[in-house]
């Protein structure tokens, strides 16, 4: 050991024999699953639409000409398979579990995949929730994938700290809503990300407006939008603002998720996607 030595590796300009290397928790993928890009979903708060939010961006992206997937990483409240009209229990072979493919080509796997019923409930505890959520990484057959969406439970807790630990995750997008307590709440999501060094895209605010269908004038049930000041004091891009349209409820709630045009809302959140995917 040196005698200038701190005892702290992190610090510390040392070359000791004694020095300690940065240990790494990502776990491998399965060796027959090739996924190039990895972006996380997250929010501080529930209910603000994460699962629309990684649905239509997979959905968009895919029309883009990308291979996408969707872990879902909600496994107390998984509504992945629901969106995209998905019944069927996943199958698995000797080499893994194979996620269902969607009508629009996107892969897909979520706890409900594989429970009996569809409304069975997950009373596990936080270890074991997290260690279903790797498992989803090390023992599904991805296959080729260019983008993996990963669509977080809420919060700053178990999951969300395997996720960032144990995945190569390349970026997130953060949702919000125009409330000024789900801002504050984000604002933790947004500082998580950043003590854990990952890159934060920018952030999409759902539930805007509603557009009037008389004289398209979007009103804000909510208050006014937040996301121009939430970003700018996070010195983050707004990517998007998704309004309340009975269109996108009544889509979801038959499972056509991949049938609504988001480009309009998403146009900037698919671009910042697709500028990873290309670099």
């Amino acid at each position: 050991m040196s005698e200038n030595c701190t005892h702290d590796c992190s610090s510390c300009g040392e070359n000791c024999s004694s020095r300690k290397e940065e240990q790494s928790f990502l776990a491998p993928c399965n060796s027959m699953s090739n996924v190039k890009k990895v972006i996380g979903i997250v929010s501080g708060k529930g209910g603000v639409g994460k699962s629309l939010v990684t649905s239509l961006m997979a959905a968009g992206v895919q029309r883009e000409g990308y291979r996408t997937a969707i872990l879902d990483a909600d496994i107390t409240g998984p509504s992945i398979p629901k969106l995209f009209g998905i019944d069927a229990k996943a199958e698995g072979t000797e080499y893994g579990i194979l996620p269902k493919v969607s009508r629009g080509g996107t892969k897909i796997m979520s706890i409900n995949l594989l429970l009996e019923n569809d409304t069975d409930p997950v009373v596990w505890r936080g270890p074991v929730i997290g260690g279903t959520v790797k498992q989803f990484w090390t023992d599904v057959l991805w296959e080729d994938v260019d983008c993996m969406f990963v669509d977080m439970p809420p919060g700053t807790g178990d999951v969300p700290l395997t996720v960032f630990q144990s995945l190569p995750v390349d970026g997130i997008i953060v949702v919000t809503s125009p409330q000024e307590l789900v801002s504050m709440i984000v604002e933790k999501a947004v500082n998580m990300a950043k003590m854990m060094n990952i890159p934060i895209l920018g952030i999409v605010e759902n539930m805007s407006y509603v557009e009037c269908p008389n004289c398209s004038q979007q009103i804000s049930i909510f208050g006014e939008s937040k996301i121009d000041e939430v970003s700018k004091n996070a010195g983050l891009s707004a990517l998007g603002r998704i309004p309340m349209k009975a269109e996108i409820a009544s889509r979801c709630d038959r499972g056509q998720v991949e049938a609504i045009d988001s480009t309009p809302w998403l146009r900037a959140a698919i671009d910042a996607v697709k500028e990873i995917l290309n670099s």
